[in-house]
């Protein structure tokens, strides 16, 4: 086929496919994912990118990185991977929320994670050309985390301006950039309102120097997820940006914008010869949260009782999550 002939991938985030050997378990996240993979198949995509939190729980459990690896294989079309903050762990802080539920500082990612993860799904920032169309994936929560990761992220990005252009540039992230706009400033963790803003955002001045090597690399679509909720399109310069909704969990800050989109499902992306067009793609099966077992959240190592999976024998979490201190990893 002529590269201006009208072809299709998919994007989806934050499907969470998680396992019943672990301390918990939600169905309903398993179901919704069944129904997009379904859809997905029938409509005949080239591709498919996968923006993060594809696991439940991989930043505790390597097993689900397995199960996650070989549900993507079982595709009839390839997969181009980044990783999430439930695969890999979260953004850096050096200071504590306050919350009592969790260890923020313990839920750092690390730089052994992240090279587990690249194990089974492959480098964790990339970029191809496909079609006449340049792909690009990274997870910039490795900004400010002082890992040696961070080096080769920014190396990557900065770099990106250099590589040959395209007509049409879709990058894809996990975090969203900013919450509400680009310049608004740095969230504090420690305050009690600005919680979830910073851990949904990156951080000043790491978004505003990604931002720029974006633009003048010529993005012209940037795909993001993790907080769960779709919202309109936004535009920065050239660059649409979408907030898009997740695949498997449940939407987060509903109450904070007028305009949300909260059901389950994934994104069309159908490519012209001039544009892209993105479509939100509702899950066919939305359903209950019925069944399964053990805490929501970011729950710490004592809240986790492995003696209800019903999967035997149950697996204790990794071994690196205690010998490093990490009391509140999930």
């Amino acid at each position: 086929m002529s590269r201006h002939d009208t072809w299709r991938l998919v994007h989806v985030n934050d499907h969470h496919l998680g396992t019943a050997r672990s301390y918990r378990y939600r169905p309903a996240m398993t179901a919704r994912w069944q129904a997009i993979r379904r859809q997905m198949i029938a409509l005949e995509p080239e591709l498919l990118l996968v923006g993060g939190d594809l696991t439940r729980d991989g930043d505790t459990h390597e097993f689900e990185y397995l199960n996650a690896r070989e549900d993507l294989d079982s595709l009839p079309f390839p997969s181009f991977v980044i990783p999430g903050n439930m695969d890999v762990g979260n953004k850096h802080t050096d200071r504590e929320s306050g919350r009592a539920d969790r260890s923020d500082i313990a839920l750092n990612m690390t730089s052994d994670r992240l090279s587990l993860f690249a194990g089974y799904f492959g480098p964790i920032q990339w970029s191809f050309l496909h079609r006449g169309v340049r792909f690009t994936g990274f997870y910039a929560a490795v900004a400010g985390s002082g890992l040696r990761e961070e080096e080769r992220f920014w190396r990557f990005i900065e770099r990106l301006p250099e590589l040959p252009r395209a007509d049409q540039h879709v990058a894809m992230m996990h975090y969203w950039p900013w919450i509400d706009t680009p310049d608004e400033p740095s969230w504090d963790i420690a305050k009690r309102e600005d919680y979830h803003p910073f851990y949904f955002s990156i951080d000043q001045p790491h978004r505003a120097r990604l931002l720029e090597a974006l633009q003048a690399a010529g993005v012209t679509v940037l795909l993001c997820g993790h907080v769960h909720t779709g919202r309109p399109v936004e535009r920065l310069g050239e660059m649409r940006i979408y907030k898009t909704p997740a695949a498997g969990n449940t939407a987060q800050m509903t109450d904070r914008w007028p305009e949300v989109e909260t059901r389950q499902g994934f994104q069309l992306c159908e490519v012209g010869p001039d544009r892209i067009s993105v479509t939100f793609m509702p899950a066919e099966h939305q359903g209950p949260e019925t069944g399964g077992w053990g805490p929501g959240g970011h729950p710490r190592l004592s809240a986790r009782d492995y003696s209800l999976a019903q999967e035997q024998p149950p697996l204790a979490p990794d071994p690196w999550l205690i010998e490093a201190g990490n009391s509140g990893g999930s």
